[in-house]
């Protein structure tokens, strides 16, 4: 592979989230853990929105699934992470699994409508959870460890998470440039045509849900860890729509951008919170603004502005020759 332009602005966006938090004192580093936590959650969105062509309401439960999983275990005494985390993402994927199973039968409005649905079921299931604080949720008091590290840190806490999400987008950069990654942007662009070719696209759909399911849960229990806390509101239709933002925000079908747009949305609505509890009143605009104007994102416009965006070339023709203008007869020939 070759080393250009793109790969150096992905690596100084690396070095830039290893240097400035710490540097910057521990409210950015809080700050900068949050970031990548909702962005791991919106990149499991952007997996089924950007590759997959699947608008979801229901990934919020699946993340809320993970906090709570992680939360409890926790408090059940069972603290370390190489346990608690990975069952918090197999919970979650089975989760996952149950709701796409179902939901993936259906398409477009409908699909978006049973996601939904799955999501308040969730939701109020875990409002009723009185042992576990109900609607005020509960607290964990501490977080995970790593057997021979604290994760009680701050800092050490926020470069567990930083190592994570660098992986969780290798892992999916591999998914989606492999052949079943092949598959799901088939099914995206032209689902009928998939099927007509031999490929069912409802096991390729479920399979991907799934994943998403699991990179999201893992999302969840890394914000129980980071916040020491767990409700219901982690479970919110609103959230799924927060993370659809994201991936709006940021370019669906781009793995960095949904990052980059959990960034610019948390330090969007932290600014104008500040001065008004309506900062949504501000936001909508600025998002129809963006689908208007910015035709890639944030991602697309940051590649733009560093010259790293990849050149379009024009496409391989089966049939060069068919492409070729027919010459025109001279005037007066022939005659």
């Amino acid at each position: 592979m070759t080393f250009g332009r793109r790969e150096l602005l992905l690596l100084m966006l690396l070095a830039a989230a290893v240097v400035l938090p710490p540097w910057l004192g521990i409210y950015y580093v809080r700050f900068a853990t949050q970031i990548a936590i909702y962005g791991m959650a919106a990149l499991s969105v952007d997996l089924l929105l950007g590759y997959t062509g699947l608008i979801t309401f229901g990934q919020a439960a699946i993340f809320g699934v993970g906090a709570y999983a992680a939360g409890m275990l926790i408090v059940s005494g069972i603290t370390n992470a190489f346990v608690a985390w990975p069952l918090a993402i197999l919970i979650s994927m089975l989760v996952a699994l149950a709701i796409g199973a179902l939901s993936l039968r259906t398409r477009g409005f409908q699909f978006i409508m049973v996601t939904l649905a799955f999501a308040q079921m969730l939701y109020y299931f875990a409002q009723s959870l009185r042992n576990w604080g109900g609607d005020d949720g509960f607290s964990t008091r501490r977080r995970n460890d790593l057997g021979f590290l604290s994760l009680e840190n701050h800092e050490t806490f926020y470069y567990v998470v930083l190592i994570l999400l660098v992986l969780v987008v290798w892992l999916s950069y591999r998914l989606v440039r492999s052949e079943f990654g092949t598959v799901i942007l088939g099914i995206r662009d032209n689902e009928r045509r998939v099927a007509a070719i031999g490929f069912p696209p409802y096991p390729y759909k479920l399979v991907i849900f799934v994943i998403a399911g699991g990179i999201a849960g893992l999302a969840g229990a890394l914000m129980a860890n980071h916040a020491k806390f767990v409700n219901p509101s982690v479970l919110s239709w609103q959230l799924s729509g927060e993370l659809l933002a994201m991936v709006i925000l940021g370019s669906a079908s781009s793995l960095i951008g949904p990052i980059l747009g959990a960034a610019f949305f948390l330090a969007f609505r932290d600014v104008l919170s500040d001065y008004t509890e309506h900062w949504m009143l501000f936001f909508g605009p600025l998002l129809v603004a963006r689908v208007l104007l910015m035709r890639d994102g944030l991602w697309g416009m940051l590649m733009n502005a560093t010259g790293a965006s990849e050149i379009r070339r024009e496409p391989k023709l089966d049939f060069p020759e068919a492409a070729k203008p027919v010459a025109q007869p001279k005037p007066g020939a022939g005659s």
